[in-house]
């Protein structure tokens, strides 16, 4: 047998060996929106954040001028709206910040109850018109419902792992796949009606905390919006949950049309 190592040379062996298998779950994890990566800066040119002050509250997407759409759970009493960005850190130009005049929770959505997902949607009136060009510009509206299989693609600044948090600078994207509202329904007993719809993948690209309220964009169309899924985020049975924007055509138009 050979001389037991010294106290110095143990102690850095056991710290790597900490640290591999730290850094072999940090792998596992995966890089994610979840599973996903950083944008293409201003390919997402209707994305929008909610902040009160410095911190992210959602996302948001902007659908009119002075018009934003999100998650019904997202609202405050007081948050700004900023459009442009990429990275949430630096500026590069086309960054805008403007305060909301009027937030309106879809009439059916139930506030005073968290576990309730239903009519998930909220439109905010901005102040100001925002200032459009091809970084800063509104999405069009599906003015039909996706179809199972569909691709899709899903975008936040929330966490990029679950369930440890960690919320990246800049704006990362995912791809997605429709599924179908029976799949959606068995993964979700009990939980999910028609003005939802499912989308994720096999490798678990997944919304999550942060992610709320951003877009569900399909061929270029906003399909949905996120609200809610699994936690932790990211499970390839149990897929992302989105507020199915084509059952809600007729209230948007509607309310953006009584507004102005």
């Amino acid at each position: 047998m050979g001389r037991p190592p010294p106290l110095a040379a143990l102690y850095w062996r056991i710290l790597l060996l900490l640290l591999g298998a730290w850094a072999g779950c940090a792998k596992a994890q995966g890089s994610k929106i979840l599973e996903g990566q950083e944008c293409e800066a201003h390919s997402q040119p209707w994305q929008a954040a909610l902040f009160q002050g410095q911190r992210l509250l959602c996302g948001a997407v902007l659908v009119g001028a002075n018009w934003i759409l999100t998650a019904a759970h997202c609202k405050k009493t007081k948050y700004t709206v900023r459009l442009g960005d990429h990275s949430l850190q630096s500026k590069d130009g086309p960054e805008q910040e403007i305060t909301v005049a009027q937030s309106i929770q879809h009439p059916c959505y139930n506030s005073s109850d968290v576990d309730d997902h239903n009519h998930d949607l909220m439109l905010i009136r901005l102040r100001g018109r925002a200032s459009l060009g091809p970084k800063v510009k509104p999405i069009n509206l599906a003015d039909k419902c996706a179809h199972v299989g569909q691709k899709c693609t899903i975008s936040g600044w929330g966490t990029v792992t679950s369930p440890r948090e960690n919320f990246p600078d800049t704006l990362n994207c995912a791809e997605v796949q429709i599924f179908s509202q029976n799949k959606c329904e068995a993964a979700y007993p009990g939980q999910v009606s028609d003005g939802m719809i499912c989308a994720g993948n096999s490798n678990g690209a997944d919304t999550c905390q942060g992610d709320s309220g951003g877009p569900l964009v399909c061929d270029g169309l906003l399909q949905g919006i996120t609200s809610w899924g699994s936690d932790p985020c990211g499970r390839p049975d149990r897929p992302g949950v989105y507020t199915n924007v084509c059952r809600y055509l007729d209230w948007i138009k509607k309310t953006m049309g009584k507004r102005g």
